[in-house]
């Protein structure tokens, strides 16, 4: 009778063990199928903003002179907003905060906090594209970007993407979170309101 309780507690035993690599792999496999949708928008993004997008970020307007700017264009502002909307990538954190960031350079051009005059640099940002930290770029750059340092939780991810074209590649950080069960861009490096330069 010991005999056959003993034989019966391993049983139960290997039992509960054989389960636990079954639970590890689906959550490997739900990783990696995040992994894929993740990369898969951040590639569908940038050619999008490569290509599609229509207008330059942070439009100004000059005054009568002709000699120094004096506002945000809302019009070509609004038109982004928009698009970034209807492009189903962003999520509406990352709009909000990017209409944030062109309504307070355009206040600080009209309340003369900063000033910036024709054929000068701008006074605000750091002379880099802000969808990718740099100056320049390898074509076609969105087809080879890769994700680093993936973390989920949550319905909400974060990561540096890369590219493999050139030696030195920008480590861009970016958040994503799930809308509805689809994941979109909630924050790019480039375009944080607290540390966005000349604000």
């Amino acid at each position: 009778m010991r005999l056959f309780k003993l034989f019966f507690l391993l049983l139960i035993g290997f039992h509960l063990v054989g389960f636990k690599p079954k639970e590890n792999t689906n959550k490997t496999l739900y990783f990696a199928s995040d992994k894929q949708q993740l990369e898969t928008l951040i590639r569908k993004a940038y050619e999008w903003i490569e290509t599609k997008k229509t207008q330059p970020d942070f439009d100004v307007v000059a005054n009568k002179k002709g000699d120094k700017y004096v506002g945000l264009n809302i019009k070509t502002h609004n038109k982004i907003a928009a698009e970034l909307k209807k492009s189903n990538f962003f999520a509406k954190q990352f709009i909000d905060n990017y209409n944030k960031i062109g309504l307070k350079i355009g206040d600080n051009l009209k309340t003369n906090k900063i000033e910036y005059f024709v054929g000068d640099l701008p006074p605000y940002g750091n002379d880099s594209n802000p969808w990718c930290d740099c100056q320049d770029n390898p074509e076609l750059f969105w087809k080879t970007m890769k994700l680093n340092n993936l973390k989920i939780e949550n319905n909400k991810a974060s990561f540096y993407w890369t590219w493999t074209e050139w030696k030195e590649t920008p480590k861009y950080k970016v958040t994503a979170v799930k809308e509805n069960g689809i994941w979109k861009i909630a924050a790019l490096d480039g375009f944080n309101y607290k540390t966005f330069p000349g604000l």
